[in-house]
């Protein structure tokens, strides 16, 4: 690849390297199993299979998929950021951000909410409930977290985060160029002072958790965010080339990033090297996981965990997260057949619509199977749910997601069109001007 990012568009940057932006096949595999995770998770808990020897605990502690969730998001929108600190893409629009978020989240899952609310008899349908829920700040209203939609808890926090990242995209403006080597130990400096949040002293009113809120899962997020700046330091070092240097009679030193060297820029990242490492973090994973199966981590049930109990939890899940996720984007020699291929892919188009439909199906799976909830059956009624599930999430991508992906392209496009003939027009009246000057 002999074209730098510095002489390539925003776009061209995102379909050479997909580090910078764009699809990344692997990860929609991942948050496709992470999807079934937290349908198995909530399966598992419903029919009081959790208590179960050895694989119970391993069932109930799925809902770290939670955290697989969250670190894609880390990743995927802070990607821009990180490719922008080192000069190889502009800075995100934050109007474009915010659109692209609520066109991505909000139909869907208004869809969800109405039908949920309306149907369900056990949802309730107080003015209160549905305000709280159409508006996704369940987790700060009492006992708004209704039946078929209790996973929204995590939406919730997820839209928190995305209304907080361009602020901390602008906290962390000035770490660009040869500072930018300091925005992965901030991200990770503030990661562990997170784990503190249930430590602190803060009252709520009853039925609110502040352990829902999004202070509490920063780690999390920045487990991905910690991988996009790795992915934008690896994409400028392997962009550069020495036939791209200018003005030779300038010292190397004093080039900016994207025009040195690659010899002559820093070497590839610490967390590329563990990245390439997959099957010792695969057994990490595996190990953080089977230690948030224990009480480390917090019962299983709907106690309340200990504060310190909490905080390993979040630690862990932010391990496994990390070893997870950093193989499949920055990688090297790692392969991911299997969650670029079809079925994988498949998942994970209709992930969003398996997280915030199956709680709902899994509602009426119960009675339509005659199980009674914590009465045990997991096996047929977790079949039973993905079964179910999938269609609905399949005709949510297809009638609700993507055809919303699609207006909003097109309405972007011919956005882009207006603003390139109007600067057309604008060339074209100033034209003669220029040329009677210049006679």
């Amino acid at each position: 690849m002999r074209q730098t990012l510095l002489t390539m568009t925003t776009a061209e940057k995102a379909r050479v390297d997909p580090r910078i932006g764009g699809f990344v096949p692997a990860l929609e595999g991942m948050r496709g199993l992470a999807a079934v995770g937290v349908l198995l998770t909530h399966v598992a808990f419903q029919t009081g299979s959790t208590g179960t020897p050895l694989v119970g605990p391993l069932l109930g502690r799925l809902d770290l998929a939670v955290a697989v969730f969250f670190a894609l998001s880390g990743f995927l929108l802070w990607r821009p950021h990180a490719a922008a600190a080192r000069g190889s893409r502009p800075r995100p629009s934050v109007r474009t951000y915010l659109v692209h978020r609520a066109a991505r989240i909000l139909p869907a899952y208004w869809l969800v909410v109405v039908v949920v609310l309306a149907l369900l008899p056990g949802a309730g349908g107080g003015v209160r409930v549905w305000i709280a829920n159409l508006t996704l700040v369940q987790v700060f209203v009492p006992l708004t977290l209704t039946q078929g939609m209790t996973q929204m808890w995590s939406l919730s926090v997820e839209v928190a985060f995305y209304l907080l990242l361009p602020f901390i995209g602008v906290a962390m403006a000035a770490l660009r160029g040869p500072r930018a080597r300091l925005r992965t130990p901030v991200l990770i400096g503030v990661s562990a002072l997170s784990l503190g949040w249930t430590f602190l002293p803060i009252s709520t009113a009853d039925g609110v958790n502040i352990e829902n809120w999004l202070p509490g899962y920063l780690a999390w997020f920045a487990a991905g965010m910690v991988v996009a700046e790795a992915a934008a330091e690896l994409a400028l070092r392997e962009t550069r080339s020495d036939s791209d240097l200018p003005a030779q009679s300038r010292p190397v030193s004093d080039l900016p990033a994207q025009s040195r060297p690659v010899s002559d820029l820093p070497a590839v990242p610490l967390v590329v090297r563990i990245a390439s490492r997959r099957w010792l973090l695969t057994g990490i994973a595996a190990a953080a996981f089977a230690a948030s199966s224990t009480p480390i981590a917090g019962a299983q049930d709907l106690t309340t965990p200990a504060a310190w109990q909490f905080a390993v939890k979040v630690a862990l899940g932010a391990v496994v997260a990390f070893c997870l996720i950093a193989p499949l984007a920055v990688g090297t020699g790692v392969r991911t057949r299997w969650l670029s291929g079809p079925f994988a892919l498949m998942i994970g188009r209709w992930s969003y619509g398996i997280f915030i439909w199956h709680l709902a199906v899994l509602a009426v799976v119960f009675p339509v199977l005659g199980v009674s909830p914590f009465g045990g059956q997991f096996l047929l009624v977790a079949g039973a749910t993905v079964v179910l599930t999938l269609p609905v999430a399949a005709a949510s991508y297809a009638l609700v997601e993507e055809p919303v992906r699609v207006a909003l392209r097109r309405r972007e496009a011919r956005r882009a069109d207006r603003i390139r003939a109007n600067e057309g027009s604008a060339a074209s009246a100033t034209a003669p001007t220029d040329a009677s000057a210049a006679s």
